[in-house]
Formats: C-alpha cells, structure tokens, sequence
C-alpha cells in the first residue's frame, strides 16, 4: 500500500513540475534568474516599438521555465 501511495505521490508531483513549466512569469527588474541552458527565444516582431518575447530555458536542477520580455521590434528605420 506504501508503494502505491509513493508511486502516485511521485507521479503527482512530476505532473505539477510539468504544468508549472509551461506557465509564463514576466520579467521583472531585479528578479533573480536561474538559466543554465537557452531553449528557445521566439523571434523579435519586425515592428517599430516595444514587443513582447518568450525564452524558454532549463534552470539549474533541470527544470522548465519560460520567461517573457520586452524587447524593441527590428522594424525601425534609421
């Protein structure tokens, strides 16, 4: 019965961690990062201003995080 009650406790658990990476936490000045390794960074918009990108990178202990940021579009002229 122990065996069981671990076993889906476990499997709970990993479930949770996979959820949680999919979420998107925002930037914010200051906040502490933990990136040991880039996945992705989705492309700039090739607008002139102020745009939205997500990376998506793995922390230190292996977990899946995606971050969003704001980024100047690639669209302006000189």
């Amino acid at each position: 019965m122990q065996k069981i009650l671990l076993t889906l406790a476990l499997i709970g658990g990993l479930s949770a961690q996979a959820f949680a990476a999919d979420e998107v936490v925002a930037y914010r000045y200051g906040m502490p990062l933990d990136i040991a390794q880039v996945l992705s960074i989705t492309p700039v918009a090739d607008v002139c201003g102020v745009v939205p990108v997500e990376m998506t990178y793995l922390d230190s202990n292996g977990g899946k995080h995606i971050l969003q940021y704001s980024e100047f579009g690639s669209g302006c002229s000189n």
